[in-house]
């Protein structure tokens, strides 16, 4: 009997689990994603602050395809532009893929909420190609401070600017606020720390809201051990000419404004049905992950919103929900209808990291803090990591950084954009 064609829209941890754990004697599997590797999103502030090199953060699709688990599952790599639930294809700038079932696993982007041009003068963490740009970007301003001799010009490179108060934007902040009080004298002195103004601004009373109170109030104060301010209640309004204006009439002049103040489902275009994304660009799906207006098409992660009693919003868009959902679908698509599991979520708990021995961990009633929470931290952010290469190279680097407070990364590499290439202006 022929196998029945499964394409996978997008190779993240949503992607990969599916992939895993379906049945290999009944579907044929593609992956289907811009890039050709798998990237680690919770590490990619390090990235922009040059603790890590992206390619330890970072696994190549079609090695980890050939490994057992996927039994030579297939990539390819395309961009979907649009999909036809009528005719069972999916359309990417090279080809026409056909199906019969499909999963969208295609993760969020950046929501900039509708505030005019302002994806085109922030800078974001989204993606490999964004944090080495933020990274770029950050060492930039370094080195033309220390040429600088207009003192407002100089404060505008020395201001870093962090807009939302999650993880991605605490973890950001603290590593910025590192770089101000264990970097900036020893590698730069023509700067002094004191010159440097590392600012983090959150539009609710706190930070790490979904995490709870104790762990906002132990951000807020391992960021300002490290000399991070730490601006609450406070909703971006505009961001042009360099200066940051909040809805509450304040300002602030920064060359460096990094956005992590939301998420967004990537935008897909639907041919042959009328499907209405939810609440945050999300696809809504049914406690089956089946996509509400479309047969034979589910949504896993990020990107899909399912709605219970519990989660009334939706699920946590974190890894782990992923995960689970990636998981329990590839068993579901394995057995009839009526054999289905409804997906349950369990949640395992919530983590960020604020700096050298400091982060917060919340799993369930249990909080930890500080040094041990920190310990707690890196093991589990450590063993997500894809291949052993990759987790010995991050190993090594931050026990290195840990005490040297040295890194060879920090690294000015821009690429060329010539020859020019087509795609380039797509």
């Amino acid at each position: 009997m022929s196998k029945k064609k499964l394409i996978i829209i997008g190779g993240g941890f949503a992607g990969l689990n599916l992939a895993k754990f379906a049945d290999k004697n009944i579907w044929d599997i593609t992956i289907v994603d811009r890039n050709n590797y798998h990237a680690f999103p919770p590490l990619f502030y390090q990235v922009a602050s040059a603790g890590l090199e992206p390619a330890s953060i970072s696994f190549p699709l079609r090695r980890e395809l050939n490994a057992r688990p996927y039994r030579h599952a297939r990539y390819r790599m395309g961009n979907v532009e649009s999909i036809d639930v009528a005719a069972h294809t999916i359309t990417t700038q090279f080809e026409t893929i056909p199906y019969d079932t499909l999963v969208i696993a295609a993760g969020t982007t950046n929501n900039y909420f509708g505030i005019p041009d302002l994806e085109k003068r922030v800078f974001s963490l989204k993606s490999v190609p964004e944090a080495i740009r933020c990274r770029n970007e950050i060492l930039d301003r370094l080195e033309r401070a220390v040429l600088c001799k207009d003192p407002a010009k100089r404060k505008s490179l020395l201001t870093f600017v962090v807009v939302g108060g999650g993880p991605a934007g605490v973890e950001i902040a603290g590593a910025i606020g590192e770089m101000k009080r264990f970097v900036i004298k020893k590698e730069y002195p023509g700067i002094d720390p004191d010159e440097v103004k590392v600012i983090i601004v959150e539009g609710n009373d706190a930070l790490l809201k979904a995490m709870g109170k104790k762990a906002g109030h132990d951000a807020i104060d391992g960021l300002r051990q490290l000399c991070v301010d730490v601006w609450l209640g406070k909703t971006m309004e505009s961001y042009a000419d360099r200066i940051a204006t909040f809805t509450d009439g304040t300002t602030v002049t920064t060359d460096t404004l990094i956005w992590t103040a939301g998420v967004t489902g990537q935008p897909l275009i639907f041919k042959g049905a009328d499907i209405k994304p939810g609440h945050g660009n999300r696809l809504v799906v049914d406690r089956f992950n089946r996509l509400i207006g479309a047969d034979d098409i589910y949504a896993i992660g990020d990107i899909a919103i399912m709605t219970d009693e519990k989660y009334p919003h939706g699920h946590p868009q974190v890894a782990q929900a992923a995960l689970q959902q990636g998981k329990n679908l590839a068993l579901n698509l394995s057995r009839t209808q009526d054999a289905m599991t409804p997906f349950s979520y369990r949640d395992k708990g919530t983590m960020a990291t604020i700096g050298r021995n400091k982060a917060v961990v919340d799993t369930g009633r249990l909080h930890l803090s500080g040094r041990f929470a920190w310990f707690v931290w890196l093991f589990v952010h450590l063993m997500s990591i894809l291949g052993m290469r990759n987790r010995a190279v991050v190993l090594i680097n931050w026990i290195w950084n840990y005490f040297t407070f040295s890194s060879g990364l920090r690294l000015i590499m821009r690429p060329k954009r010539y020859p020019v290439r087509a795609y380039w202006s797509e």
